[in-house]
This record gives structure tokens, C-alpha cells and sequence, in this order.
């Protein structure tokens, strides 16, 4: 008799509980071995290779325990894939028709101990899509709960976690004043207003080794404490957070905690930044709004900016360079070449476009649902990471020149590329 070779996948979503003896994968495992025993008349056989996925979302197929059987499974190493329930492998319907398309070509058959199904029946395939549609479902309606949820906690003034800003503690789920660090926010607050420059404002606390917050992490290990970047104080100052306002992507929540800058100094920071701030260099600005303006990235993290160039028989053409290249600041400018405008909005909008769910935003333009849509955009000379925000994200969609990962601000496509210098 032969043997039939049996992979045992198991996945579970958080980290939480991995560090017991025996937690959810270990489960998971031993209910599939059972069954694997009991098919033993049948010759099957359970490998012992572990294809385990602790703390990895069933969204996205970037998880390394799927990733080796896939590659054992090209490999022809496996003869049957046996998992505790359908939704461990896969919850997106795209994914997993890929993923059973894969199983077909190596012949394959696929296993839910839970879940009585076969694949090489047309009934069999018919109830897993019926099954995975529901589970695709179940998790886009958990996620519009959650971010529900985080919208209706930060209208209450309810502080939603992650590290606090200089200034501030978090304690439960409030902003608490910390003094000494709310005096050194004052300090920087009046320092713009006496210098009228982040520039200047950026030397000046390098030069009395004045930094930003350092706290503790949830692992114990200390952030932050690091020389202040003239972006990270153009958001310092710049953050409602320090008059006693939340935001939540457009809206802003007011009178949340207690204020640390006083209105009137507020309005005056404001005003200054808004006579002498980032949008108005002294390089000639597009003359209209850019699809990437403040979203675009190069490979060193400085921020693009749209300028307007002309050669010598008097035309115009637009570009994106870095803002390292434009002002003499000390920060190095990315390896890129000048952008040419529409090359890279057009590519941004032909890939970002059959991403986006078809929920999002559906009455606007397409220039408007991807620019309302983009949270960054970072340019190489190899590639283009695109972030998305989560909720513009369509799950459903298959993307085929890009692979797709979720990070902490939403969905990042990576894009591969070719820039041809001119």
C-alpha cells in the first residue's frame, strides 16, 4: 500500500497564549493527527514537518508556515493538506482559489477536520466557497467593528494606545500630563515662535542635546530619545494633541485631555507655519494640487515635493525631487533621479486603482478615491511600496503585479520597477 503523505497547517491570528505549554497551534495539531490516525487504513501518514503560524492574519498569504508548504508542495513532498478548519489556511476567497488552483496542478487533495470536505468533488468545492465567502464576511465585518469601535472611543477622548506623545503619559486609556517633558514641549513651542524657522529651531535643539520621548515598550526594552528630525518636529508642532484635541483621520475630537499649549500660542504657532512652513519652498510649486503631494517618499525617507522645471527652449515639465535635494539641511537625498509628475501618478493610480474595495468611496472620481485612499508612498530605484489605508482596501481583489502585506497603517503593495535615467 502507499503511503499517503499528510502536511499539517495550523494558524492562529494573535501572539496571545503562544507562550503557554500547550496553546491553540498545538491544539490544533493534535485534533489533525488524530484524524490522520484514523484514515491509517488508507496509508496515510502525518509528516512531521511543523507548518505552524503563530500571530499571522489569514488575509494576507505572507505568512512563512504557508510558505514552506507551498514550496513542499511544488517540491511534490505532499500528498494531502489537513487543517482544523478552512478559514486556518486561507480567508480571502481570492487567496484560497489560488491557493486549491496550486493544490490541482501537484495533485493535491486538500482536508478540514471540522468541516467534512473533499476537493475533487464539484459539491465539495461548491461548499468550501460557500464556507470561505462566509468567513471572508465574518472578518470584514470584524474589522468594521473595530475600527468603529477605536472611531467612538477617540469621540470620548479615550487614548487608543501605541506610544504617547512627548508631553503626555498614557495611563489607562487617558493622556496624563507628564510636567517635565510638557515643559519641554513649551520650550519647543516658544523656540519656533523666537527663531521663525524649524530649521533653525531643528539646530538649536540638536545643539542643547534636547530629544524626543523615551519610554518603555511592552516587551521592557526602551524607544525613542532621539535627536529630533525636522519632520518629526514639523509634526510636534503641528499635533492638535497639545491643546487638548484628538484626531481620528479628518475629524478632531476637542477637549479630550488637558491642553499643554495655551490657545493663543497655538493660533501664533499655526500662523507661522502656515506663512513659512513646508509647502512653500523657494523652488517654483506646481501651480495645482498633485495626486502624491505629501505622500510621496524617497528611499531614504525625505519627502518628495512636485516642482516646476524648464528647459531652454522655454518648456515646463514637472517633477518630483526630494526635499534633501531642494534645501541645504544636512540630510542626504535618496538615490532617485527627478520623477516626471505624470509617470508616477499614473502608475500609482493604475496599480492603487484595482485595489481599492469597491465600498470605498464609490461616487468620486478615481484620482479622488486613490488619493483619499494613500497613507504613504516610498519610491526606489527596484521597487514602490504603496500603503493604503485598511478600510480603502478591497480584500477581494486580485492584484497580480503586486504583492500585498499588512503592516501597522494599512495595506502595503509592492511593486517591482525599472527607472530609466534620462
Amino acid at each position: 500500500m502507499n503511503k499517503i503523505r499528510c502536511a499539517i497547517y495550523t494558524r492562529k491570528s494573535t501572539e496571545e497564549g503562544l507562550e503557554q505549554d500547550f496553546n491553540s497551534l498545538h491544539a490544533q495539531r493534535e485534533a489533525c493527527e488524530a484524524y490522520v490516525r484514523s484514515q491509517a487504513g488508507g496509508g496515510w501518514v502525518a509528516l512531521s514537518a511543523n507548518y505552524d503560524d503563530g500571530g499571522y492574519s489569514g488575509g494576507s498569504t505572507d505568512r512563512p508556515g504557508l510558505q514552506r508548504l507551498l514550496r513542499d508542495i511544488k517540491c511534490s513532498s505532499v500528498d494531502v493538506v489537513v487543517v482544523y478548519k478552512v478559514d486556518r489556511l486561507a480567508r480571502s476567497l481570492a487567496d484560497f482559489a489560488k491557493i486549491v488552483d496550486l493544490f490541482d496542478r501537484h495533485k493535491v487533495s486538500f482536508v478540514s477536520v471540522t468541516q467534512a470536505f473533499n476537493t475533487t468533488t464539484s459539491m465539495g468545492r461548491l461548499t468550501l466557497n460557500v464556507l470561505l465567502s462566509f468567513s471572508q464576511f465574518e472578518r470584514e465585518v470584524t474589522a468594521e467593528r473595530i475600527r468603529d469601535k477605536i472611531a467612538a472611543s477617540k469621540a470620548k477622548g479615550l487614548w487608543m494606545g501605541g506610544r504617547p506623545p512627548l508631553g503626555y503619559d498614557g495611563v489607562g486609556r487617558k493622556l496624563v500630563i507628564n510636567p517635565a517633558e510638557a515643559d519641554l514641549v513649551r520650550h519647543i513651542f516658544r523656540r519656533y515662535l523666537d527663531l521663525g524657522s524649524v530649521l533653525k529651531l531643528t539646530a538649536d535643539l540638536k545643539a542643547r542635546d534636547i530629544r524626543s520621548k523615551r519610554w518603555t515598550n511592552k516587551q521592557g526594552a526602551y524607544v525613542g530619545g532621539a535627536v529630533f528630525s525636522r519632520g518629526a518636529l514639523y509634526h510636534l508642532l503641528a499635533n492638535p494633541v497639545y491643546r487638548g484635541a484628538i484626531r481620528h483621520h479628518e475629524l478632531l475630537y476637542e477637549n479630550a485631555h488637558l491642553a499643554v499649549i495655551d490657545e493663543a500660542t497655538w493660533a501664533l504657532v499655526q500662523a507661522k507655519l502656515d506663512a513659512n512652513g513646508p509647502d512653500h519652498p523657494s523652488t517654483p510649486l506646481l501651480p495645482a494640487v498633485s495626486l502624491l503631494r505629501g505622500v510621496l517618499f524617497d528611499d531614504r525617507g525625505n519627502a518628495m515635493r512636485a516642482i516646476l522645471s524648464s528647459n531652454r527652449r522655454g518648456r515646463r515639465y514637472r517633477y518630483y525631487v526630494s526635499a534633501a535635494a531642494l534645501r541645504n539641511e544636512g540630510r542626504v537625498a535618496g538615490t532617485l533621479p527627478p520623477i516626471g509628475v505624470g509617470v508616477i501618478d499614473t502608475f500609482v493610480l493604475y496599480h492603487v486603482g484595482p485595489a481599492l474595495s469597491q465600498n470605498w468611496l464609490p461616487g468620486e472620481t478615481t484620482e479622488n478615491r486613490t488619493r483619499s485612499a494613500l497613507v504613504r508612498v516610498t519610491v526606489s530605484e527596484k521597487h514602490v511600496a504603496i500603503i493604503l489605508r485598511a478600510e480603502a482596501y478591497g480584500a477581494d481583489r486580485d492584484l497580480k503585479h503586486a504583492s500585498v502585506h499588512h503592516v501597522e497603517d494599512g495595506v502595503e503593495l509592492s511593486i517591482g520597477i525599472s527607472l530609466r535615467r534620462r
